[in-house]
């Protein structure tokens, strides 16, 4: 059974209705370009505490410098970083020197040939991959959330050839999950807006997902 993931949370009574249903991660949203679930890094801060261990805590953070990163973190304390957008300046080494104890997750935007060989590359320095239906290329770029699935056979080729696990993200629900899982094999699944009724996440769609997956 895949590691199931759920984002966006948005208060401590999110998390603890997550965790109640199996949830093995929880992802937090920093400031972003666009997308929902949004939380002020004092949020996530109060939020954090009250993720009990063995259940990861994800900060989504949408910088794109090694040193802009890590100070990220440092307001937050989550257990793995999700870098939702492409290094820009610095290296995944220099946040591992800063940051030893935490987990990397580099998310690849699925839009072509471009994004595998992307994702192999990169998953010989993360602890994980994360495959999304986001647009880094747009004006105002896209960086998850968009409740879009993308084309499951690139995602397959991502998980026959990395070197590192791969989370599974984008339009999941309790409707395709199981057809997501099938095609893709993934270690993981990732999902925001499939759980969620107006933002908030939503109980019933929560234990549909669980079903589904089991």
């Amino acid at each position: 059974m895949p590691k199931i993931k759920i984002c966006c949370i948005s208060s401590i009574e999110e998390a603890q209705l997550a965790i109640r249903y199996g949830a093995d991660a929880l992802g937090l949203v920093g400031p972003m370009p666009s997308g929902p679930g949004t939380l002020t890094d004092d949020a996530i801060a109060q939020i954090v505490p009250a993720i009990p261990p063995p259940v990861a805590s994800f900060l989504l953070t949408s910088e794109t410098e090694a040193d802009a990163i890590i100070a990220h973190h440092q307001k937050v304390h989550t257990t793995t970083l999700q870098l939702v957008d492409a290094l820009s300046e610095g290296t995944y080494t220099d946040i591992r020197a800063a940051l030893p104890a935490v987990k990397l997750v580099q998310v690849i935007h699925v839009l072509d040939e471009r994004s595998v060989e992307e994702a192999v590359r990169l998953s010989e320095s993360v602890d994980a991959l994360l495959l999304d239906s986001g647009n880094p290329n747009l004006k105002i770029k896209e960086l998850g959330g968009t409740g879009r699935t993308h084309d499951w056979s690139l995602s397959r080729r991502i998980v026959e050839q990395a070197r590192a696990p791969v989370f599974l993200a984008g339009g999941l629900n309790a409707q395709n999950v199981r057809q997501a899982i099938e095609a893709v094999q993934p270690f993981g699944i990732d999902l925001c807006t499939g759980v969620r009724t107006d933002g908030q996440l939503d109980e019933a769609k929560l234990a549909a997902f669980f079903r589904a997956v089991a």
